[in-house]
């Protein structure tokens, strides 16, 4: 990895709060990041753990328990935990966006306005008064009410209710995902007009991932591209650039690199910002072990992360009273006293030992 490579990854780090995290509630890192994608949700929990020192899984229950942060489609579309408060404007900025790509999938599934706004009126009629409900026990709702919900049916109904800011992920049911109404997990929340929440968006993006590209911007964000454009436009008096190849990259104006260690190691969780929020990675991860980290389909691997470089995969294993861990190198792998504060943290988070 070259010198400017090196220090692009070293300043995310710090940015991303993976390094000298300057944070100190759940609820306050899921506004710093703007969103964090949550697409397996235990990993989800972790990166909030990873950022936070002595936060547990329990503590990031405990916050998705309180609505400090909600877990629902927005953005590319797919799940992220945003802050409770940031909830409403992001979803009004994504849904228009979300709503042209799927429509053309919807139209293959037969779903028209009718029944979305049908199957809405159920789930409204069927979460009303608090209540919290599986999926399964929507669509069983939705199919009483003659609503067929198979053939990916019932996941695009649930996914509209979302974007339409009808619900979120409530609270977990046991090992069960629940979902719940938004105006009764939120009952206020800020709204922002569109030129407000493309600046606001842009914002916590550049703050928070930098140093990044608008092409970035324009990948993690899913707007389009005159957008994101004028998100960064917005901005831009907030923010100073530097051009390294092709490609500038921008930075807050006001950033100050950190003299702390961030060699690492650290254990990223599956689908971590740190990643996943860049269309281009090669501040680190090496072009040709790109399909050992990342598969086809678009799965990101959880990850070994020595000195902003991806050295490997892990896996955990969780066992009656302790984590154990397996790591696959893609090279040469991270020396095993290295990986045993990393490994103890992780455990830790669960409440386990080594």
């Amino acid at each position: 990895m070259n010198s400017e490579l090196a220090h692009i990854a070293r300043y995310r780090l710090q940015n991303q709060q993976i390094v000298q995290s300057s944070i100190q509630t759940i609820g306050e890192m899921a506004a710093w990041m703007g969103a964090t994608q949550a697409q397996d949700y235990t990993h989800g929990k972790w990166a909030f753990g990873l950022r936070l020192p002595h936060t547990t899984d329990a503590d990031v229950e405990a916050a998705i328990d309180r609505s400090d942060i909600i877990r629902t489609h927005v953005l590319r579309p797919t799940w992220h935990f945003v802050a409770a408060e940031d909830l409403r404007w992001m979803l009004a900025l994504s849904a228009p966006q979300i709503n042209t790509v799927m429509a053309t999938y919807n139209v293959s599934l037969g779903l028209d306005q009718h029944t979305f706004e049908h199957s809405k009126a159920i789930m409204a009629k069927s979460l009303e008064g608090g209540r919290q409900l599986t999926r399964e026990e929507i669509m069983t709702d939705l199919e009483r009410a003659g609503i067929a919900t198979d053939s990916l049916r019932g996941n695009h109904l649930m996914m509209r209710a979302e974007i339409d800011g009808l619900v979120c992920n409530g609270s977990r049911r046991g090992k069960q995902i629940t979902y719940a109404l938004i105006d009764e997990r939120i009952p206020k929340s800020k709204m922002l007009d569109k030129p407000a929440a493309l600046e606001e968006l842009a914002r916590r993006y550049f703050r928070s991932h930098a140093p990044a590209t608008l092409h970035d911007y324009q990948w993690w964000s899913g707007l389009k591209m005159p957008d994101a454009r004028a998100g960064l436009e917005a901005i831009q008096p907030e923010l100073v650039s530097e051009t390294i190849g092709k490609q500038t990259f921008w930075m807050p104006n006001d950033f100050k690199a950190s003299d702390a260690d961030t060699s690492g190691p650290f254990l990223l969780p599956a689908f971590d910002e740190y990643l996943v929020s860049y269309r281009d990675r090669a501040a680190s991860l090496d072009g040709s072990k790109k399909a050992q980290a990342i598969t086809g389909n678009g799965i990101f691997k959880p990850v070994v992360l020595h000195h902003g470089w991806v050295h490997g995969v892990w896996q955990r294993t969780f066992l009656k009273k302790r984590l154990a861990m397996e790591y696959t190198w893609f090279e040469n792998g991270v020396a095993a006293n290295l990986l045993e504060t990393a490994h103890r943290r992780l455990a830790t988070f669960y409440g386990l030992d080594m």
